[in-house]
């Protein structure tokens, strides 16, 4: 079966999914030994998050870019996640989904969240054929996050460099089974119908 070009794909269980963001230690460190994001985290700054292992260790260079050394995997609630995408907006102009320019602007102005799709990467960083949700939270919705959604925060950057090693060493199939087991989310239409086209 082949996969859909949007499909949000994520560790998840029945009440949570896990989402990846990557920190200078000062702020990733801190927020992994606590379990919650410390006050030096900027809640009135937008802050992306990303379902997808791979697509956030091809952003962050497998924890090795500056100040994305500290690779966290943080559990939020799905009421939270649902919430956010369910008040988002697309992040660009899609003709499909928004007949009037000004009318996705002034969407995107009020919208405490924003959904981006971009190609999924593979073990190598190439991109793949179908797409990879990153939601970008600002006001109300990045105050939540971090204050109210966010069950459990983990630092996975030595996982992230084991499997790194690995795929520098060819030993794909071992850096796959390291992979955290993302699936299908349970997002259906009523929420993630105006949002791809």
């Amino acid at each position: 079966m082949s996969e859909p070009k949007y499909r949000i794909r994520a560790l998840h269980t029945a009440s949570t999914i896990t989402v990846y963001q990557a920190y200078s230690p000062a702020l990733g460190l801190p927020a992994a030994r606590d379990g919650r994001f410390p006050a030096a985290w900027k809640r009135d700054r937008m802050t992306w998050i990303k379902p997808s292992f791979l697509w956030m260790m091809y952003r962050c260079g497998w924890g090795t870019k500056e100040d994305q050394t500290t690779v966290l995997a943080v559990e939020v609630s799905r009421e939270g996640f649902e919430w956010a995408l369910s008040r988002a907006c697309l992040s660009h102009y899609d003709r499909a989904l928004y007949p009037d320019p000004a009318l996705w602007k002034r969407e995107l102005k009020r919208s405490p969240a924003r959904v981006q799709w971009d190609p999924e990467r593979d073990l190598h960083h190439r991109a793949l054929p179908h797409r990879s949700l990153q939601l970008g939270l600002s006001g109300e919705a990045a105050r939540r996050y971090a204050d109210e959604w966010t069950v459990s925060i983990r630092d996975v950057t030595p996982l992230a460099h084991r499997i790194h090693g690995l795929v520098r060493e060819g030993e794909l199939t071992a850096a796959a089974e390291l992979l955290p087991e993302e699936t299908g989310y349970p997002a259906g239409d009523e929420l993630l119908g105006r949002l791809r086209a």
